[in-house]
């Protein structure tokens, strides 16, 4: 099964296609303080939400790269409908190829849960800091362990031991680079188990609305084992948290 149509499905009903709510996302969105006209740089954008409710606050402008054809197609229509005078662009490619015009050129760089794209944790602030301007807001939204993971719940996800740090350890890894973390928002269990479970809901929803797709039995196979894999291990072992750091400004 493709994977982007896969995300598409297990997605649909998500506002945000993260571990938060739209509580949280508006209070963040609250305390950032930009301008207008700010230009903002999000990698792995998803369906756009994050800009186009920053575009919407603080009338921003601002580039999504997501590599999913069905978030770009969901971001530039719901860019469309709701800030249709906004300085925003939408580009469908891998996030780890783009390069902004200019190097230290954006006043806020974004990467909401998806730090694959530059080989971790640390690689995902590192490429930021080099889209943003001293003394901009680098955002990375990441997992941590809250507790020590069990070596069964390692081998279910094929991860290890460090392929996440803990909550403090987010921390230090940002301030080791120079940033300095001025917020963090941590997910609870009320914003997991609406994340993962409005995954199950959409994909039973589409299973029965999509009954001749070939891709069913898979998408369904899949679901169920990642249900299995949250509810037995991941809800008591992972955490999320979207950490706010400044670039800070180098005095001669």
């Amino acid at each position: 099964m493709d994977i982007w149509k896969f995300f598409d499905i297990t997605h649909k009903e998500h506002v945000v296609c993260n571990p938060m709510s739209v509580e949280k996302i508006d209070e963040l969105i609250g305390l950032l303080r930009l301008q207008p006209g700010a230009h903002v740089i999000e990698i792995a954008c998803g369906k756009g939400e994050f800009l186009v409710r920053l575009a919407e606050h603080y009338g921003v402008a601002g580039i999504g790269v997501d590599i999913s054809p069905y978030c770009i197609h969901d971001a530039k229509q719901k860019a469309r409908e709701r800030v249709p005078d906004a300085q925003l662009e939408f580009i469908e490619m891998d996030g780890a190829e783009f390069q902004p015009d200019e190097a230290e050129s954006c006043d806020l760089a974004v990467c909401l849960g998806a730090s694959w794209i530059f080989d971790g944790y640390r690689g995902t602030l590192e490429a930021l800091m080099e889209m943003t301007v001293p003394g901009g807001l680098v955002i990375v939204g990441e997992p941590f362990w809250m507790r020590e993971p069990d070596q069964a719940y390692l081998a279910a996800v094929d991860w290890q031991p460090d392929t996440y740090s803990t909550h403090h350890g987010n921390a230090e890894i940002g301030e080791g680079l120079g940033l300095t973390l001025l917020y963090s928002i941590v997910s609870g269990h009320d914003d997991w188990d609406r994340y993962e479970g409005l995954q199950w809901y959409a994909s039973h929803e589409y299973a029965r609305t999509h009954p001749d797709d070939p891709d069913v039995p898979e998408l369904l196979a899949d679901v169920e084992r990642s249900k299995e894999i949250y509810l037995k291990w991941a809800r008591d072992t992972l955490g999320w948290a979207i950490y706010v750091f400044r670039k800070l400004r180098i005095e001669n």
